[in-house]
């Protein structure tokens, strides 16, 4: 009975061991999942704070740079928007100078001279005119002086120069060869002649445009007068006090 008794105390004694033992592993654990889940938790909601900041600091970037874009659209279209004075404008003499280089007349456009373009074309147009018709001319009789000039009969290309019912035989033939030879080289130099008068049209529009623009800033004095008054005018060469001045009459241009 006695060691019944002792046996119940030692089981007694153990299990209530083995339930400390579980008890303080138990409070260990949950000790230690709450440390470790703080400082999880407190992570996270630094993590979202600053998630948070950096949207709101986007989001009141992109606006900003929508204010700036719209404000930048809205400039640009005042800009476009805005009409050019053309009242104070003043053209360049450099731009004038090699638009009419390029294209003849375009300089007279650009200098807003429209009433300067029937001139400068109306001038090219007669010498390409006045070129053609010589060339032209110079063709035909170097051509007839070419068949007047060789014994071949069944050349006469020079026949339609004469004149109703005449003809060339031996007793005129040396004549029309000298009129024939004349007028050929006649035309040919009114020919050369018009080359030479177009490019001097080229070149006066080409002037007439740079000259044009710098005088369009040129400050011209709105009292245009001429004045006319006595003076007079010192003499240095004669020895006579008496001569040593003459009258005379000053002129005077304003512009």
């Amino acid at each position: 009975m006695k060691h019944y008794n002792n046996i119940s105390t030692l089981k007694f004694a153990i299990c209530s061991l083995l339930l400390a033992i579980c008890t303080s592993a138990y409070a260990q654990q949950h000790k230690t999942i709450k440390e470790d889940t703080a400082p999880v938790d407190s992570i996270d909601l630094m993590m979202a704070r600053i998630d948070s900041l950096v949207t709101a600091d986007s989001i009141i970037n992109m606006t900003a740079n929508k204010d700036e874009r719209s404000i930048l659209q809205v400039d640009s279209t005042k800009r476009i928007k805005a009409k050019r004075d053309w009242s104070t404008w003043k053209p360049d003499p450099q731009r004038a100078l090699w638009l009419a280089l390029v294209l003849p007349g375009a300089g007279q456009i650009y200098n807003r001279k429209y009433w300067k373009l029937p001139i400068v074309y109306g001038g090219f147009m007669g010498c390409i005119y006045a070129m053609t018709w010589n060339n032209m001319m110079y063709k035909d009789y170097s051509q007839a002086y070419l068949d007047i000039m060789d014994d071949d009969p069944n050349t006469n290309s020079y026949n339609k120069f004469l004149h109703l019912g005449m003809q060339i035989n031996s007793s005129n033939e040396e004549r029309y060869k000298q009129i024939f030879k004349s007028r050929k080289d006649k035309y040919r130099r009114w020919r050369d002649m018009s080359f030479f008068v177009m490019v001097g049209v080229y070149a006066l529009s080409v002037i007439d445009a740079y000259v044009d623009a710098e005088l369009s800033v040129f400050d011209i004095s709105k009292d245009l007068s001429l004045k006319v008054k006595p003076t007079v005018i010192p003499n240095h060469n004669g020895g006579n006090p008496l001569t040593a001045q003459s009258l005379g009459v000053n002129c005077s241009l304003n512009f």
